[in-house]
C-alpha cells in the first residue's frame, strides 16, 4: 500500500510552475485559474490512477474499427477562383478517426485521384508494424490510381490526439484528419476535468495553386511560395475576402459555465501557429498523445506536426469572440527577407446564450504579438513537461548531432552551384526511386537495388553554416535494437534561421531541452530534464538554436526521420533509422501484408511526403 501511496503522490503532484506562463495571462485570472485549476486536477488525477489500476486488472473489450478513405480531386470555390483539390471522402479536412485505446484500426483507402497517394499515421508507434506507417518510397510505393490498400494498425498504449495525413508530395495540405484515442475506461478517467464536449479543431493553409507544381518548385530549389490563408477546420474566415465576398468564418457554439477539450492539430505544410480566444485562457493538458502537467495560458503555439490538447472553459460574459490562428511573425521574414506575408485566419467562440439585441455587436478580438520574433514559441515550447513523470533513460549507447541547414547543389551545367537544398549534416536526402527501403531492408538487398546509399554520419564534417556545395544521396543509420540514442539538432544560430520541427516515426522521445545559440555540450548538458521531459513525436528546433532529445530504438523496421516543414522535405531535410531485429520472435518485423503494394509501371512523379 505504502509504494501505491508513493506512486500516486509522483503521478499526481503538480508544482508551482505549471501555472505560470505569467506573461501572457492576466493576474487575476492566473491566480484564479490556479487555485481551480490544482484542485480539479488533484481530484482528477485520483480518477486517472485508479482508472489505470483497474484498466490493468480488468482489461477490456478491444474494437475494430473500420473506414473506407476514398481519395479523389474536387474544386472548391475560395477567394474568387476554383481550386482543384485532392480530399479524402469529399471533406476538408478528412473524416475523423475515433478510437479507443487498444483498438484495431482498418482503413481500406481507395485511390480514384489520378495521383499515387499513401497515408501516414502521424504518431502511431507501430510497434512490429512498420509496413504500415505510410511514407511513400520509405516503407511502401505509393497506392496508384484505380487502385486499394488496406492499412491495418493497432492503438496500444497511447492516449490522445494524433492525426493521420497523406505521405507524398504535399498532397498532405488537403489530405489530412484527426485520429483520437480515448482512454479505456472512457473520458470520466482522464487525468483532468473531465470535459462536457470534445471539439477537433485543424489548423492548416490554402493553397491557391496546384500541389503538384508546388512540390516540383521545392524539389527545384524554390522555396519561396507562401500560402494563401490559414485554415480552421477548413474555413478561411472573414479576414480573407475577394471582390467584396467574405469566406466563411468556423463558427464554435459554447454553453456558459461549460468546459470544451480541445483537440488542435497543426496540419499544415509550413506554418507554425499562434492560436488565441479573445477573453479566454487555455489549460494544456497534453501534446502529441502524452500527457502534460497543465499550466494556464492565452497563447498556443504549435507547429506543423504537432498535436496540442487544451481546455478552455466557457466563462466569459455571452457574446462573440474571435479565435485567431495566425502565423509566427518571423517565420517568413526570417527565413525568407524579402517575404513579408502575414497568414491569418479566424473563427467565432459563440455563446447560445447571447442575448437577441446584442447579435450585432462586434466579437471581441485578441490581442495578437505581431511584433514576436519567436520568442513566444521558444517559451511555449520549454513550458511542456511530462505528468507520468518517465523513467528517461540514465546511460546512452549512441550520440548523435545533427546540423540543419541550407545548402546548393550542381545540376547539369549548372556553374556555380546555385540549386537550393536542405540538408542534415551536409548530405541532403534523395529517396529511393524503384524499390521501397523497407521492402530492400526486409530482403537484405539494399546495396544492391538502392543506388547512392551513404551511411548517415554521427556528426557534420565541419560546423559551418555557409550554405555550402552538399551531396545528395539515401542516407540511413543502423540502429541496434534496444539502443538508447541521444540526438541533438543544431540549427543556423546566425543572421538567416528558420524553425525545424523534427519528427520521428515509429517513436516518442524525450524531449530534453532546448537552447538558443550553439549547443555546447558541457555546460548545457546541465539544463536537461531528467526528471519529467515532456514526451513528443515532434521535436521543434528553434528558429537559431538547438533541442536535445533520448529515446530507445525499440521498434524494429525503417523509420524515416524528417523536418515537418514540406519545403524542408523534397529538398533532403531527412534521413532514416534502420532498427535490427532483436533476439526474439516477438522483437522480428514479420513480413509485409499480402496486398503491400508494388512499384512495378508505376510512375513515380510524386516522390516525397
Amino acid at each position: 500500500m505504502e509504494q501505491v501511496i508513493a506512486l500516486l503522490q509522483r503521478v499526481c503532484s503538480l508544482p508551482p510552475s505549471s501555472t505560470d506562463d505569467a506573461r501572457y495571462v492576466p493576474s487575476s485570472l492566473r491566480r484564479e485559474a490556479s487555485h481551480l485549476l490544482v484542485a480539479a486536477m488533484a481530484a482528477a488525477c485520483v480518477v486517472f490512477f485508479l482508472a489505470a489500476v483497474l484498466a490493468a486488472a480488468a482489461g477490456g473489450e478491444a474494437a475494430i474499427v473500420e473506414h473506407t478513405f476514398v481519395v479523389s480531386q474536387m474544386k472548391l470555390d475560395q477567394l474568387c477562383n476554383d481550386t482543384l483539390v485532392t480530399v479524402v471522402n469529399g471533406q476538408l479536412p478528412g473524416p475523423t478517426i475515433e478510437v479507443t485505446e487498444g483498438d484495431s484500426v482498418v482503413v481500406h483507402v481507395v485511390n480514384k485521384s489520378p495521383n499515387g497517394v499513401t497515408i501516414h499515421w502521424h504518431g502511431v508507434k507501430q510497434q512490429l508494424n512498420c509496413w504500415a506507417d505510410g511514407p511513400a518510397m520509405i516503407t511502401q510505393c505509393a497506392i496508384q490510381p484505380n487502385k486499394n490498400f488496406t492499412y491495418r494498425f493497432n492503438v496500444n498504449g497511447q492516449e490522445g490526439t494524433l492525426w493521420w495525413h497523406a505521405h507524398i508530395g504535399c498532397l498532405r495540405a488537403t489530405v489530412h484528419g484527426a485520429l483520437i484515442i480515448r482512454p479505456r475506461l472512457g473520458p470520466s478517467s482522464y487525468p483532468f476535468p473531465e470535459p462536457d464536449k470534445e471539439i477537433p479543431l485543424v489548423l492548416g493553409e490554402w493553397w491557391d495553386t496546384d500541389l503538384l507544381e508546388l512540390e516540383r518548385k521545392i524539389a527545384n530549389g524554390e522555396m519561396k511560395e507562401v500560402p494563401t490563408s490559414s485554415t480552421i477546420n477548413g474555413k478561411l474566415g472573414a479576414f480573407n475576402n475577394c471582390s467584396g465576398v467574405i469566406e466563411d468564418d468556423y463558427i464554435l457554439n459554447v454553453e456558459d459555465g461549460k468546459t470544451y477539450l480541445l483537440r488542435i492539430v497543426n496540419a499544415a505544410l509550413h506554418a507554425e501557429f499562434y492560436l488565441k480566444i479573445a477573453g479566454h485562457i487555455f489549460t494544456v493538458v497534453a501534446a502529441d498523445a502524452n500527457y502534460v502537467k497543465p499550466y494556464t495560458t492565452d497563447l498556443i503555439a504549435i507547429s506543423p506536426g504537432e498535436t496540442v490538447d487544451v481546455l478552455v472553459v466557457a466563462d466569459a460574459p455571452p457574446g462573440k469572440y474571435y479565435m485567431v490562428a495566425m502565423t509566427v511573425p518571423s517565420q517568413w521574414i526570417v527565413e525568407e527577407p524579402l517575404l513579408n506575408t502575414l497568414v491569418i485566419s479566424r473563427g467565432i467562440i459563440y455563446y447560445n446564450n447571447t442575448s437577441k439585441g446584442s447579435e450585432n455587436t462586434p466579437a471581441l478580438s485578441p490581442e495578437l504579438p505581431f511584433d514576436d520574433m519567436g520568442n513566444i514559441s521558444f517559451y511555449f515550447h520549454g513550458n511542456l513537461t511530462s505528468l507520468l513523470m518517465p523513467s528517461v533513460p540514465a546511460s546512452i549507447d549512441e550520440r548523435i548531432f545533427i546540423d540543419v541547414d541550407q545548402g546548393y547543389i550542381c545540376k547539369e551545367g549548372e556553374s556555380p552551384c546555385r540549386t537550393a537544398v536542405t540538408r542534415m549534416n551536409n548530405i541532403s536526402f534523395q529517396l529511393p526511386t524503384s524499390v521501397p527501403l523497407l521492402q530492400a531492408h526486409y530482403y537484405n538487398n539494399i546495396s544492391r537495388s538502392i543506388s547512392m546509399v551513404r551511411e548517415f554520419p554521427s556528426s557534420p564534417p565541419n560546423i559551418v553554416f555557409n550554405r555550402g556545395t552538399t551531396m545528395k544521396a539515401t542516407s540511413m543509420r543502423r540502429v541496434r535494437y534496444n539502443t538508447t540514442l541521444e540526438i541533438v539538432f543544431q540549427g543556423p544560430p546566425g543572421e538567416i534561421s528558420y524553425l525545424n520541427p523534427m519528427h520521428l516515426h515509429g517513436h516518442d522521445f524525450f524531449i530534453l531541452a532546448q537552447g538558443i545559440g550553439e549547443y555546447d555540450p558541457e555546460k548545457d548538458v546541465r539544463k536537461y530534464n531528467l526528471v519529467n521531459p515532456p514526451v513528443r513525436n515532434v521535436a521543434l528546433v528553434p528558429r537559431f538554436g538547438w533541442t536535445a532529445i533520448r529515446f530507445v530504438a525499440s521498434n524494429p523496421g525503417v523509420w524515416f526521420l524528417h523536418c515537418h516543414l514540406e519545403k524542408h522535405v523534397p529538398s533532403g531535410m531527412a534521413t532514416v533509422f534502420v532498427v535490427e531485429d532483436g533476439p526474439t520472435l516477438d522483437t522480428t518485423l514479420p513480413p509485409p501484408p499480402t496486398d503491400y503494394p508494388t512499384c512495378d509501371g508505376q510512375s513515380n512523379k510524386v516522390a516525397y511526403e
